[in-house]
């Protein structure tokens, strides 16, 4: 398996790709969450943990793929509108680019990649993220670092105004936090920040 920048391989990003277009729900024991905003979001059981997988299908509308893709990247606007950031920033590690994250609960330190994929003439938008150690991230003093986190996203036009949009989620924060008070903090936690994503696109001017 061959390995791009961020250490994504060029299949979790054909795989991200892929299931925009076909949800792959067949096979595991994915149910049926919540349907909101026009967002369906399914979970899934992780037995080693107790906590749940999540994958998201829908539509955001009025946010065209890349003013959405831009606002999921901007750090620096990320601050503004994504009311569980508490510290975020972007440091070369090695030669790649890692991103600090801490939020109102704990969050990892991660790669991510961002690439535009071509799908039948159509433009797709794919960003991937994972937690990762790096030394040069030490470990403070009263904050849990999270060892398991992933995150993929890939967004493509609804043929109108918006977005089509899937996204694969999972966290393991650790500590002593019941897995049911993480699964809940999940259930509402996502629909939230997709409502704010989408305010937060309205609001963004890109800056030139």
């Amino acid at each position: 398996m061959d390995l791009g920048v961020g250490g994504f391989s060029e299949e979790q990003f054909r795989e991200a790709c892929a299931e925009l277009q076909q949800p792959a729900l067949s096979g595991a024991d994915w149910e049926l969450l919540v349907e909101t905003f026009g967002i369906s979001i399914y979970r899934l059981l992780d037995q080693q943990t107790g906590l749940y997988e999540y994958k998201v299908f829908g539509v955001l509308e009025d946010c065209s793929p890349g003013l959405l893709a831009d606002v999921y990247v901007d750090l620096d606007y990320r601050k503004q509108w994504d009311q569980y950031v508490k510290e975020l920033y972007e440091k070369e590690c090695n030669g790649e680019a890692v991103v600090y994250w801490q939020v109102k609960y704990p969050f990892p330190m991660s790669n991510r990649d961002r690439r535009e994929l071509d799908h039948e003439g159509q433009k797709i938008h794919v960003i991937l993220a994972q937690s990762t150690p790096v030394p040069q991230f030490p470990e403070k003093s009263g904050v849990i670092r999270v060892k398991q986190y992933k995150q993929s996203l890939a967004i493509q036009s609804d043929g109108k105004r918006g977005s089509k949009v899937f996204m694969y989620y999972f966290d393991n924060p650790g500590g002593q936090i019941p897995s049911w008070l993480v699964n809940w903090a999940a259930k509402n936690g996502v629909p939230n920040f997709l409502k704010d994503m989408t305010k937060a696109c309205q609001n963004y001017h890109k800056k030139t």
